[in-house]
């Protein structure tokens, strides 16, 4: 078990410095930000002073070493734009980003789980078919879209939702519905490939045939086996919704870190970027390692 742990830690600090190497070179190709900072009739040598002060004018791979140096010490430097520390500004907006991650991630497997379940129980059945039918049409459709969709409707015609912003249960409704849309269809369908391979089990058919209740066969035997896969899902789709949220944030004006980002990227302001990238890998690297230790909680046989 620790030679597990200390090669999953190993893979982690890899993954964590691959992506931020790879966003390090990727932020630099969209020019040089020095000039978004100062007046557009600048002299050149205000310019030059202030590139310097920046250290954008050194070459890129010097760049890279102090970044990575800096970066192992937690350093990201202070954001080009308002001066603050890069990684608290990070921090500050996580309380929002987890908020409205685990509220989607909750009501996505509320009402996925037993959606898929029955929806394999009840094969080829009328439930089975809108089951199949809702699935597809819930990774289909843009988020984006939905969300636009919803704040026309609960916000601007009913207005019975605010359409933007933070600070309440009210404010999260309608970005928790859109963010759960897709983690909804996946989980329905992903629960119900993996119950129906169970249902076709020999300890299955032997616990029909001894007279075992529905709700115990669908709830006990099926739902336990059929955990597995579906935790390897929920760590991924929590590390998409803690890292992929930028859209949702924007069009509700949720205060979350993917709202941040994605001002920061339009406004070049590199060292904030990174920052949440870093937080981002951290967080799905920890993710996938708890879901691998909760394997081995969910069933015995995978400790050996």
């Amino acid at each position: 078990m620790l030679d597990f742990v200390l090669k999953r830690t190993l893979q982690m600090v890899l993954v964590t410095f691959l992506a931020l190497t790879a966003i390090f070179f990727l932020v630099r190709l969209a020019g040089d930000p020095t000039a978004l900072f100062l007046p557009p009739d600048a002299p050149r040598s205000q310019l030059e002073e202030f590139r310097h002060a920046l250290g954008f004018d050194r070459p890129v791979y010097v760049q890279y070493t102090d970044f990575v140096w800096n970066a192992i010490k937690g350093d990201f430097g202070e954001s080009l734009s308002t001066r603050q520390d890069a990684l608290s500004m990070v921090l500050a907006r996580v309380p929002a980003t987890f908020q409205l991650a685990f509220s989607a991630l909750g009501l996505s497997l509320l009402i996925a789980i037993p959606i898929g379940i029955v929806s394999a129980y009840k094969r080829n059945s009328v439930f089975d078919r809108i089951g199949v039918a809702f699935t597809v049409l819930g990774q289909a459709v843009p988020g984006f879209w939905l969300g636009l969709i919803l704040i026309y409707v609960f916000a601007a015609s009913l207005h019975l939702l605010p359409s933007g912003g933070g600070g309440s249960f009210m404010h999260m409704i309608l970005p928790t519905v859109t963010l759960a849309s897709y983690s909804v269809a996946r989980f329905a369908r992903f629960t119900r490939s993996t119950t129906l391979d169970i249902l076709g089990k020999d300890y299955i058919r032997t616990a029909k045939a001894s007279g075992v209740s529905v709700t115990r066969i669908l709830f006990r035997f099926t739902l336990k086996n059929s955990l597995i896969p579906v935790i390897t899902l929920v760590a991924l789709d929590l590390g998409a919704l803690l890292g992929g949220a930028v859209i949702i944030e924007t069009v509700f004006s949720w205060p979350g870190i993917g709202r941040l980002m994605l001002e920061s990227l339009l406004r070049r302001d590199f060292s904030v970027v990174l920052a949440g990238v870093f937080f981002v890998a951290v967080v799905y690297s920890l993710l996938n390692f708890i879901a691998d230790l909760l394997y081995a909680l969910v069933n015995p046989q995978i400790r050996y």
